[in-house]
């Protein structure tokens, strides 16, 4: 009897999914977004790099505020031809310095234009983008027409906390991540090939 009844339950439930799969016929590029107060933005993001790579697809990643320190996933998919921009000034609250990093970012920014443009790149990552826009370092209007005017096959992560709503509504699809518990708060140090 419970087997009969679990095996109807799951019955309909594969009929609605086969239904919903057969709704989706669009085929094209994605605006991702991964954004929120918990972490896990950027790990995210780069999985998603990673999944497209093992595919056989071309990637481009642009990194915004990361520092010169070592990253895992920049040795890790350079290898597999995945071209890296890195703004490389590291934290704003430890630069302090406007102007410099307005100019830092502008530059790395030209790097993402091209990227946007580039129709042999399936997936372009900009990482931390959303404190570019808060910051004033980058205008919404000139990110919104390069993610607009991008090759109808690319798909772009955007990542960092607070996204503006033009992007999320822009988005096809949108995850927050939220804070639940993460070990840096009990003083647990970040550690390397796990945090970074």
């Amino acid at each position: 009897m419970e087997e009969d009844r679990h095996q109807q339950r799951q019955q309909r439930l594969k009929e609605q999914v086969d239904a919903r799969i057969a709704a989706a016929q669009d085929t094209r590029g994605l605006l991702l977004v991964f954004t929120g107060n918990g972490k896990g933005k950027t790990t995210a993001a780069f999985g998603t790099v990673t999944r497209a790579v093992g595919h056989g697809m071309r990637a481009g990643v642009i990194q915004f505020i990361k520092g010169e320190w070592p990253n895992g996933e920049k040795n890790l998919l350079q290898q597999h031809g995945v071209e890296f921009q890195v703004m490389a000034t590291g934290f704003t609250w430890e630069t302090q310095n406007k102007a410099g990093d307005t100019a830092a970012c502008q530059a790395v920014w030209q790097h993402g234009k091209r990227m946007l443009a580039d129709s042999s790149l399936d997936l372009v990552l900009l990482d931390e983008v959303t404190y570019m826009l808060t910051y004033g370092y980058l205008e919404l209007e000139e990110l919104k027409a390069a993610l607009l005017g991008r090759p109808a096959h690319q798909t772009v992560i955007l990542t960092g906390r607070g996204c503006h709503r033009d992007l999320l509504e822009l988005a096809d699809t949108v995850t927050e991540m939220r804070p639940v518990k993460h070990a840096f708060d009990a003083g647990v140090k970040a550690q390397q090939g796990i945090d970074w």
